[in-house]
């Protein structure tokens, strides 16, 4: 059934010609996916990453600032990539690099499908630079961005033409998923993970990301729909006092928590689980970076003193962690 509306959807929104701008996980779910990874990390780089875990965390949505406050046009395709219109099988038969892409392609067609499995790999390249010259400034810089684009990657939408529903007349399910459910029901969440990998294929690993993301596309879409359907706007959404379904600061629609709550069962831990697999990615593209530059000391280029003082507070966040928190900031909910 699903499928069925999604082709008939698909032909009518490439009619219409309609663009609808996704957003990313939030600034709940950035952050804690940003601040979870530090904690992630094994100690001898994980200290140097601790000094600076309020930039790291407060970066976390740097790149939607470039997008949305900065009017950044390039950055755009850096937070998607369109499957479908690549023609997408697996990830065998897509380009390696973003040149082989847009040499298949075309280079305006890139620009619209999106780069994100590329750029990942590219800020992964840039970063090991970094690690290996030491250079400071770069290394934080790029980590938090990298993080931003891996959590991405594991926000299904972001993998999918349909990136709002804006195809099967679900418009709001991206920022109901990625923002609205985290934050209501986040605190739940247990989000420790073990063992940091190395990854010893990026290209393989960043696409074997996109490619599990994108299978959970269409449980995602199905289950909202089947519980949308039939039902009158005021069981939807928050209604308003102009009777009208209430919107965040962004625009969005606010759905009603009862409605949130039971797309949120029916998901059976997806929101939970890709949280936890993008803190996990995260840090092992950080690690990964840093053993490929040679496991480079990272702990000169902060004072001494500056680790000594946070050291004691290093050890109660890991505490807290390894029983699944991520506590030590506070961000301003969107819902």
């Amino acid at each position: 059934m699903i499928k069925r509306i999604l082709t008939a959807a698909a032909i009518a929104g490439l009619v219409t010609g309609s663009i609808v701008y996704s957003y990313a996980w939030g600034v709940w779910g950035h952050s804690k996916i940003n601040r979870g990874a530090i904690l992630a990390l094994p100690k001898e780089m994980g200290m140097f990453f601790y000094n600076h875990a309020d930039y790291i965390t407060e970066e976390a949505v740097a790149p939607d600032i470039r997008k949305y406050t900065m009017g950044d046009k390039s950055e755009f395709p850096r937070h998607y990539i369109d499957l479908e219109d690549y023609r997408y099988t697996s990830p065998a038969g897509m380009p390696r690099t973003i040149d082989a892409a847009k040499a298949k392609f075309g280079k305006d067609s890139v620009d619209k499908y999106g780069t994100l499995p590329w750029t990942i790999q590219e800020v992964t390249a840039k970063l090991t630079v970094a690690m290996r010259e030491k250079n400071k400034a770069e290394i934080l810089f790029l980590a938090a961005n990298l993080a931003h684009y891996i959590g991405d990657a594991h926000m299904p939408l972001h993998t999918s033409t349909n990136h709002d529903g804006q195809l099967t007349g679900q418009r709001g399910i991206h920022a109901l998923w990625e923002s609205q459910l985290p934050e209501q029901f986040g605190k739940n969440y247990s989000l420790y993970v073990r063992n940091v990998r190395y990854l010893p294929d990026v290209e393989k690993a960043t696409w074997d990301i996109i490619d599990s993301s994108h299978k959970l596309v269409s449980v995602l879409l199905y289950n909202d729909w089947k519980l949308r359907d039939g039902k009158p706007i005021e069981m939807l959404y928050k209604i308003a006092p102009t009777g009208q379904p209430e919107e965040n600061k962004y625009g969005q629609k606010t759905h009603a928590y009862e409605y949130a709550h039971v797309y949120h069962e029916l998901l059976a831990g997806m929101v939970e689980n890709q949280m936890r697999a993008a803190i996990a990615a995260t840090a092992n593209y950080w690690y990964t970076a840093w053993v490929n530059a040679g496991k480079p000391d990272l702990s000169d280029l902060d004072p001494k003193y500056i680790t000594d003082r946070n050291k004691k507070f290093y050890e109660e966040d890991i505490k807290y962690w390894m029983k699944g928190k991520v506590t030590g900031y506070k961000v301003k909910n969107e819902y």
